[in-house]
């Protein structure tokens, strides 16, 4: 195809074919899928689908006088940085060494601020979540407190005629064959996802099984953590799910207690040497002898480690990743772990608090239930907001 074609017309805006490429090299760098042309064949009709629609959110923000500030778009560059172990301004030369323009980048992430603020403005005018909602909901926590959950990511790929079934169902097994290849579904998720989980890898959170369509619970249930589902036809689209953790209906044990943690890291490059890697641990090694506080490890990481992968942090000890949970368990307060290698580098940890779990199953406050049911209406409202700007559009797709 030549770059200067035209691949789309929306409305009054051309879409060139050169945009679709950069959009695509984009795709493959972020989401590690194999670059290959058969792959680029397989998911450049989604592509171009999402960018199609991304002029439709932006043409709609313009009528509405909806903008994304520099300051947004310029914290949004940063948390992808922050993703990707980038040290800060790295994102630019590694776009730059791909051939993919910023400004490619920034427009996908313009039209997500603003299609975000587009959304919530609607909710807020159309819709309330109630006291009575709140109330039936809670009592309905608290009668199944004790039912197993799951911890699910979703990836949504939205079927919208039936013209388009075998492309997307395609595309989803194309999707799927890539991931148990090595591809992260976070990544996948965030340029594919038409859900608007999508902004967070796909990670919904802790359900139960009936909490989600039939067909989508049904096969959570029989899934274990780590594992990842074949495509799932369910409502308006297919569905990939991950689960990425469960926890038993249980009187709340050591897993649920609540933990204050600072957590340092020495980072090492995908492809680090022995040597490197000895070094690394070497100076977490270092660290945790030095360090006689919290305050000090997080000085010493923010200041030898890597300033962004070194954190603080409150959260349940079922928060933390599987491979960590353990270290987090056998840790008492004042007390540091061994030099633990992961993937980004060699980190160290810190237990600062930990508070006594309570006796009974965790169960969400009101503000968390408003919080949740208000979430649920937005993706709702999403779905059907992108759906009658599609339906009211002109779109002509010329490849």
């Amino acid at each position: 195809m030549t770059e200067t074609r035209i691949a789309a017309v929306v409305n009054d805006e051309v879409i060139s074919v050169a945009d679709v490429t950069s959009r695509l090299k984009m795709v493959m760098l972020s989401s590690n899928l194999t670059d290959s042309p058969e792959t680029r064949q397989r998911v450049a009709a989604q592509v171009l689908r999402t960018i199609v629609d991304e002029k439709l959110q932006m043409q709609e923000a313009k009528r509405q006088n909806v903008t994304a500030s520099e300051e947004e778009i310029n914290k949004a560059l940063a948390q992808i940085e922050k993703q990707n172990n980038m040290q800060a301004g790295q994102l630019d030369q590694v776009l730059k060494a791909h051939g993919i323009e910023r400004s490619a980048l920034v427009d996908q992430l313009t039209a997500s601020i603003v299609w975000a603020k587009l959304v919530r403005r609607l909710v807020s005018q159309t819709s309330v979540v109630s006291d009575e909602e709140i109330d039936y909901a809670l009592k309905r926590a608290k009668e199944t407190a004790n039912e197993p959950q799951s911890r699910v990511a979703e990836i949504f790929l939205a079927v919208d005629n039936p013209q388009q079934e075998d492309e997307v169902r395609r595309l989803a097994e194309r999707l799927t064959e890539q991931m148990k290849q090595g591809a992260r579904f976070s990544a996948v998720a965030q340029q594919f996802s038409q859900s608007a989980t999508a902004a967070v890898g796909g990670d919904i959170g802790w359900v139960r099984a009936d909490q989600l369509s039939p067909e989508l619970g049904k096969a959570v249930a029989q899934m274990r953590p780590g594992e990842l589902s074949p495509p799932i036809h369910s409502g308006a689209g297919y569905y990939l799910l991950l689960v990425l953790d469960r926890r038993s209906g249980r009187a709340a044990g050591p897993e649920d207690s609540l933990v204050h943690l600072v957590q340092i890291v020495f980072p090492l490059p995908p492809q680090a040497t022995e040597p490197m890697r000895r070094a690394a641990i070497a100076e977490a090694q270092n660290a945790k002898t030095t360090a006689k506080s919290c305050e000090e490890l997080l000085k010493i990481g923010k200041e030898k480690g890597s300033a962004q992968l070194s954190s603080e942090g409150r959260l349940r000890v079922d928060q933390v990743t599987p491979a960590m949970r353990n270290i987090v368990l056998g840790l008492e307060v004042g007390q540091t772990s061994p030099p633990i290698v992961q993937k980004n580098g060699v980190g160290v940890i810190m237990m600062c608090e930990k508070a006594a779990s309570s006796s009974a199953p965790t169960v969400l406050s009101r503000d968390e239930i408003a919080e949740t049911l208000m979430r649920q209406r937005l993706e709702t409202l999403a779905r059907r907001y992108m759906r009658d700007l599609r339906r009211t559009a002109f779109v002509d797709v010329r490849v």
